[in-house]
């Protein structure tokens, strides 16, 4: 069926498709999985012949559609045909056409192999420049918008930069004041020489090291780029900076030593089980570096040792103690984040069931279960990494609520903090006891103060959802955020607003950076445009790194992608930076992204400070590595993009797919 057949039916009246059931239904956060803008007629005829055969995989792959039992519910004729009974042959003749035509999109629908399968639905029904197929007049559908939409004040973004924020760059909290107030820049290479002379008096030397600290931000040039066969959807560094681990959607983790940055080695993998649900969502190692704890959408959490020695499975703590437990799918809840306690012995879970748990790992059993928010919890974190007592959650509702662990079986919160008008999608402690940090929907990264957030008492004076966009009225999974929907929340109690970056599709993550190696100087993000956004604390932008640009390298494409590349070249490559890691010793960033033509592909890439694009340095910049950290090509072959496959071979490879084209 065309579109200007489902067109006619939707201009008619005779189709109707049920949003509440679709809005009610599709619960799954991480919907990475965007629609892509065509290329035209003529590339579209071309790669005809592979839709068709990948028609059923693109039906899997999107599974905002495969989880939600999308129904489309069709009415035939309207009440004035029902109360009409002097129809002439005519209108029974198009009534049974119409008729036919409804039955022919249902079966299309629900045989994936027809030629209208749901991801065509979804794409005609939800893409922004497809709205001419259902109005006439698409001019009358703006201004009616244009008309709903309350008027803003020009001048309501947040200022940059930020008074507040140039505050505490003074303060000494987040690196030393001193290197900004320095009327004259030294080359780095002339503050090495100072540092390893020992020059100038112990104060100069302090200063000196927090310049050269705050001045080594990464750059988008990639030392190295690590593929897998499945997006990657997060990835850090050990405090020590000693390993790294990734978190792969084929429910696999693979952690790598790192104790010499520019050299990696992978020494284990770990999987999940029993029975993933759609990724890995999250992961967090324990205080003492010996365990680390990882989850998917299901209510168990996987317990792997990350001692290369120990090879035997992974524990398996169940979250489920039948309180409560029934998601919003009609089965067991699933957990989108996870932390261990300051001491190790608890795990705090935040779960798509709008609740917060507290295990005890010794015990194996459930201390608290707290309906604390009246949304998905997308993210939770200890205020103090020495400390078990205070922690945080972030939801979907927009809210981020403080909890006292010693007094969470009354099931009320000890503050909130308010500002975000879209949920939330990470939040990150500095680790110290007073500040975080969040990243909303409303395309805005927020600093807060525990000492600004509000009590109960005045929490419950408000209403926090008075001035929240409401649910329903974005969707991040479907399409970019208008700026002109951006308003400065009235009871905001932020102490920064970041804006900037993209945050869409998935829950994209943000973080402090380390103080050994940048001087606590800069917090830093994720984006869906492809990039690490690094920023100043006053909301300037002190970098921008490019993953993008950086992956779109041909001779560091694995060979298994030659043919796919010689078609299409990179036209229709996307690249969402889903996660960050700053090496806590080192200036290094590894960034976690989801890749590829159809998002099948995952990288991790390695970017470090580098004052030149060219290195002559070993191993070369911008060498390509599979999960093992076995190089993809040999070094002629990255020289010459047209070599053979022979040298990658796909036995080796341990992964459960591989991409056949």
């Amino acid at each position: 069926m065309t579109p200007e057949q489902i067109r006619e039916l939707y201009l008619a009246g005779d189709l109707v498709l049920d949003e509440d059931d679709y809005a009610n239904e599709v619960e799954f956060e991480d919907a990475y999985e965007g629609l892509e803008e065509e290329d035209g007629d003529e590339e579209e005829e071309e790669n005809e012949d592979d839709e068709d055969e990948e028609g059923d995989e693109e039906d899997d792959e999107f599974h905002d559609a495969e989880a939600g039992g999308i129904e489309f519910v069709v009415h035939v004729g309207g009440a004035e045909d029902a109360e009409d009974d002097g129809d002439d042959d005519d209108n029974t003749a198009h009534d049974a056409q119409t008729l036919l035509f409804q039955r022919h999109l249902l079966s299309l629908v629900r045989d994936p192999r027809g030629g209208l399968h749901q991801r065509r639905i979804l794409e005609l029904l939800r893409r922004a420049n497809l709205g001419h197929l259902f109005a006439d007049d698409e001019e009358l559908l703006n201004s009616l918008d244009e008309s709903r939409r309350r008027p803003r004040d020009p001048d309501r973004f947040p200022k940059v930069p930020s008074d507040k924020g140039r505050e505490l760059m003074s303060s000494g909290v987040f690196g030393r004041s001193e290197v900004s107030r320095l009327r004259t820049k030294k080359r780095l290479a002339r503050r090495l020489l100072d540092r390893e002379l020992g020059l100038g008096t112990r104060s100069a030397r302090q200063v000196n090291q927090s310049a050269i600290a705050q001045s080594l931000i990464p750059s988008t040039e990639a030392e190295s780029t690590i593929y897998y066969h499945a997006p990657v959807y997060s990835g850090q560094f050990s405090d020590d900076g000693n390993f790294f681990y990734s978190c792969v959607k084929d429910f696999k983790v693979r952690m790598y030593d790192t104790s010499n940055p520019y050299k990696w080695r992978h020494y284990k993998t770990v999987q999940y089980g029993p029975g993933g649900a759609w990724t890995l969502t999250d992961a967090s190692l324990s205080p003492d570096n010996k365990w680390l704890a990882y989850t998917s959408i299901q209510p168990n959490v996987c317990l792997a040792p990350t001692d290369p020695n120990d090879t035997g499975d992974p524990y398996i703590l169940n979250l489920d103690d039948g309180r409560n437990s029934v998601g919003r799918w009609g089965r067991g809840f699933g957990i989108w984040s996870v932390r261990f306690s300051g001491d190790g012995r608890e795990l705090v879970a935040g779960t798509n069931n709008n609740s917060i748990i507290v295990y005890d790992i010794e015990s194996r059993r459930v201390l608290h279960q707290v309906r604390g928010h009246s949304d998905d919890v997308n993210a939770v974190s200890f205020a103090d990494k020495s400390s078990p007592h205070i922690l945080y959650s972030g939801s979907d509702d927009s809210l981020i609520k403080v909890w006292d662990r010693r007094s969470m079986g009354d099931g009320r919160e000890a503050g909130a903090f308010v500002g975000h008008i879209e949920g939330l999608t990470y939040l990150d402690s500095k680790g110290d006891g007073r500040y975080i940090l969040s990243n909303g929907k409303d395309q805005s990264m927020k600093l807060w103060d525990l000492k600004m957030m509000y009590s109960t008492a005045r929490f419950n004076e408000l209403d926090p959802f008075q001035h929240t966009s409401g649910s329903g009225t974005f969707d991040y999974r479907w399409g970019p955020y208008d700026d002109r929907d951006w308003f400065p929340h009235p009871n905001d109690n932020s102490v920064v607003t970041y804006r900037g970056h993209s945050v869409l599709q998935t829950l994209i993550r943000c973080h402090f950076s380390p103080p050994s190696s940048t001087d606590s100087r800069y917090v830093y993000t994720g984006s869906h445009d492809g990039k690490v956004w690094i920023y100043n604390m006053d909301a300037t932008v002190a970098g921008v790194i490019d993953v993008k640009k950086t992956s779109m390298n041909e001779s560091a494409l694995p060979p298994a992608y030659d043919r796919v590349h010689a078609r299409r070249g990179f036209r229709g490559w996307t690249t969402c930076v889903r996660d960050a890691a700053w090496h806590p010793n080192a200036p290094f960033i590894a960034a976690s992204a989801i890749n590829g033509w159809e998002h099948e592909l995952g990288t991790v890439t390695l970017h470090s400070y580098n004052e030149n694009k060219i290195d002559d340095g070993e191993p070369r910049m911008g060498t390509a590595y599979d999960e093992k950290m076995r190089p993809v090509r040999s070094a002629a072959a990255q020289d010459d993009s047209e070599s053979d496959d022979d040298d990658y071979n796909p036995e080796d490879d341990d992964s459960d797919e591989q991409t056949g084209w």
